[in-house]
Order: structure tokens, then sequence, then C-alpha cells
């Protein structure tokens, strides 16, 4: 039994919900995976901040029709797309995605859309080579590591210093005769 009008345009509005929240989507050619990698997938995914959405490719036309950010996904409505729309860590969910298609040699990357621009192979290879969200945290706890540590061996030179100061003026005291 086929979708009912009043289901696909509850699905269209789902989509475009998800849409505005989107920073980038990319398209898979998703032929041949089974139920359980599509979940392995979506498992992936979620944990990176992105969701795989597998509908018809008339309801994905429908829901950016009229929406700037995402009408570059247009070309990209074909086969059997799946669409990964990713809402925060774009360089995690993109990395997450090609363990996954590493792990099973079945997907391909038709196309992505960022900023309202469809990308070039070159640019989502780009994309793809971005640090996680995890990693630019550990880039900046790593940085403001360093900073503090530095100023607490400034702040602890400091008495040090003073202290070689005064025994260098009393052991020199020492030596004068006294007058």
């Amino acid at each position: 039994m086929g979708r009912t009008l009043a289901d696909k345009k509850l699905l269209v509005a789902d989509i475009k919900t998800s849409l505005e929240s989107t920073t980038m989507a990319f398209a898979i050619n998703y032929r041949g995976l089974t139920v359980s990698e599509i979940t392995d997938l979506r498992t992936r995914l979620r944990v990176k901040g992105a969701i795989c959405r597998v509908s018809k490719n008339s309801l994905m036309g429908k829901a950016i029709e009229g929406n700037e950010k995402w009408t570059a996904l247009a070309p990209l409505l074909k086969d059997t797309a799946a669409f990964i729309l990713v809402k925060e860590d774009v360089g995690g969910a993109v990395k997450a995605y090609k363990e996954f298609q590493k792990a099973t040699k079945k997907t391909e990357v038709i196309g992505a859309v960022m900023d309202g621009k469809l990308l070039t192979a070159a640019q989502f290879k780009e994309v793809e080579d971005l640090p996680s969200k995890e990693q630019l945290y550990a880039q900046i706890a790593g940085a403001v590591n360093n900073i503090v540590s530095s100023i607490a061996t400034v702040v602890n030179e400091i008495p040090t210093g003073l202290a070689r100061a005064v025994q260098a003026v009393a052991d020199k005291k020492a030596e004068e005769p006294v007058a």
C-alpha cells in the first residue's frame, strides 16, 4: 500500500525541519547495503551529530524546493541516494562515514552541499581532512595546558630568582672585609 498525500506532506515537513539545523549534506549511493549496515552507519553518524535519511528523491526534491541553502542538492537526487545531514561535527561525521565505507566497501559519495554550494570532489576531500570536534577540543586543551604550564614556570621563577639575588648579595657582603 502506498503512502497517502498527507503522509507524504508530513515526510516533506520532517525533512525540511531536519534541513533547518543542518550545516552540510552529502548524498551517498546506498545500493547493496543491508538493513544492519544502514543501522550501523546511522549509529556511527548519530554520535557525530549527523543523521542518515533514506527517502524518495521526489520527497527530498519537494523539501528543498524554494530553499536557497539546499537547492544545490537537486542534481544529487538520482539513483538510490541516502542523504547524510550533518548538524554539528562536519569533520567527525565525514570521517565516520569514511570508516564505514572502508569497512563495507559498498557505498560512494554522489556529492555534497555546504553553504548553498555544491562541493567538488576536491572540496569534499578538504572537508574530510578537517579535524573532528573531539580533536579540536584536545588541541585547544593542549594549547591552554601549555600556556598554564608556562605561566606557572614564570611565576615560580620570580621568587627563585629573588632568592638567588638575595643570596648573592649576602655572599658578597660576607666576602667583604668588615671595616
